[in-house]
Parts: structure tokens; C-alpha cells; sequence
């Protein structure tokens, strides 16, 4: 029988979740699939290869993964199929079948993250696992804008990059930033070739000093152009933050399944 290659889009909501990447003794979102693969496909182990490493806590509208298969089953059945068996954090939202040289991560053009605070004092339980609840200190969306503008471009952002990562190098080549507020709401948007480990969410941590006028946006800069690491105490809550989408030449979706899937939050004043 022949080896087919097919390809994912998955959407998970990353609360219960020790990250994406398989780990022994905890739940992970590529330890999961990878169980229910190798159940279907009647087979010891199944490797699913994803396109990025969300880590603990973190979300995904849609993460991107391929696997190795020989089997009857059409490639767009295997979706409702994985659905049909993974537990309701986790969800596929189409597969097709992709050419033998195709990979889900060195394919990838980019990623892009979106990090979401909610800004009003009065909690709300309904956004509480999505967002950080920041309320303490007002938040200007565009002294953010400014700070981040900077960023376009290649550049060797050591200062947020966790210690305990293995990439020999801390080059990112940022393609788009976006920080807007949408009522309650504070959006922060990343999109790269790749990210640093924790990168985002140290981001974050120091940006919003910036929004809340602790900290100047030149001083922002200056921390990460001279990579100062030491000075990036904080990493904002995993919960805030999800893999909105990764980028491809090629790729088999239709713009609806994978561009835009996570929900932004709408009040009626």
C-alpha cells in the first residue's frame, strides 16, 4: 500500500495541556493525536509532526501537523475521523492529503501569534481562560504600536529568549506587528519566520509596562537592541496567548479553514 502524507489544521485549547510537544507522564497535545493515530491505523506509534511548539497553556486557532500513513482511509476523512475519538480540548478542522517532501515545519513561511488582554476591572468569567486580565494600570494600545515598530525586520532579540531553550541562536526575522484595543480588549499580534522559546509572552510582560506608562518606549528598545536578557523579569499568562495561524506556498486549505479561527470577543455597550 502506498505512503501518504496528510496534513492537519488543529485547533486546541491549551489549559489542561503541558504543551504541544510529547513529554513523558504529561498531557500533550501531539501525545494525544498521536495515541488516537496509532489506534486507527492499528500501528505501535505514529509520529505527527507539528509546524510550531505551543508551551504549557497556550493555545491554538490553528496549529499545523502532518503524518506518515498507509492506509484506505481518503485523506479529508481522516479529520472527522480523529474528531470522533479526541477528547473536546482538542479539534481538527480539515485534512488533506500534501506531496511526500511537504513538512509542516520546514515548510512554514511564518507564524503569528496573537497575545489578548482584557482590560476592564470587573472580571469576567467568560474571557478569564483566553486573556490576561490586566486592569491595574491603564493601557495606551498605541504607545505599544510605537514600541513595537521597531522590531520589523531580522533581529537578534536574546533578551526574549528563555534560558532553557536549545536553538544555538536567538535571529528572528519579524515580518508583522500589530498591537490595537477593541473596547475591553488589547490585541497584540506577532508574525515571524519562527519564535524564540517564551519569546512572546516575555514580549508581552515588558510591553505592558510600556502601555501603562512605566516604562518609556525608548527604554523598551534599548533593552532588547542591547540584549539585555536581565532586564525581562516577567513573562505575561500562558492563557493570553495563541497560535492564530502559520503560513505556506503551498498549502491544500481553503482560506476559511485555517486564517482567522479564533473569536474575538464582542461587548454590546
Amino acid at each position: 500500500m502506498q505512503t501518504r502524507r496528510v496534513a492537519l489544521v488543529i485547533q486546541y485549547t491549551g489549559t489542561k495541556f503541558y504543551g504541544w510537544q510529547r513529554q513523558p507522564n504529561h498531557r500533550t497535545v501531539q501525545a494525544e493525536i498521536e495515541g488516537v493515530l496509532s489506534e486507527v491505523l492499528q500501528q505501535e506509534h505514529t509520529t505527527l509532526y507539528g509546524a510550531g511548539r505551543t508551551d504549557t497553556g497556550v493555545h491554538a486557532a490553528a496549529q499545523v501537523a502532518h503524518f506518515n500513513c498507509r492506509s484506505h482511509i481518503p485523506p479529508e476523512r481522516w479529520a472527522s475521523i480523529l474528531n470522533s475519538r479526541l477528547p473536546e480540548d482538542i479539534s481538527i478542522r480539515a485534512s488533506a492529503e500534501v506531496p511526500s517532501d511537504w513538512h509542516a515545519r520546514f515548510s512554514a513561511s511564518w507564524r503569528r501569534y496573537r497575545y489578548s488582554l482584557y482590560t476592564d476591572s470587573c472580571p469576567n468569567l467568560f474571557v478569564k481562560p483566553y486573556s490576561w486580565h490586566y486592569y491595574k494600570f491603564p493601557l495606551s494600545a498605541s504607545l505599544m504600536q510605537e514600541a513595537l515598530n521597531p522590531l520589523l525586520g531580522s533581529h537578534h532579540l536574546t533578551a526574549f529568549h528563555r534560558a532553557q531553550s536549545s536553538r544555538q541562536d536567538s535571529w528572528v526575522d519579524v515580518q508583522e506587528v500589530l498591537c490595537r484595543r477593541r473596547d475591553s480588549f488589547v490585541e497584540i499580534e506577532i508574525q515571524a519566520n519562527g519564535f524564540l522559546y517564551g519569546m512572546v509572552r516575555l514580549l508581552v510582560g515588558l510591553l505592558v509596562e510600556v502601555g501603562s506608562a512605566r516604562r518609556s518606549v525608548q527604554n523598551f528598545q534599548t533593552i532588547w537592541m542591547e540584549e539585555k536578557r536581565e532586564h525581562v523579569k516577567y513573562a505575561a499568562p500562558a492563557k493570553g496567548l495563541c497560535l492564530l495561524r502559520v503560513g505556506y506556498l503551498a498549502f491544500p486549505f481553503d482560506q476559511g479553514v485555517w486564517f482567522d479561527t479564533q473569536p474575538l470577543f464582542v461587548f454590546n455597550n
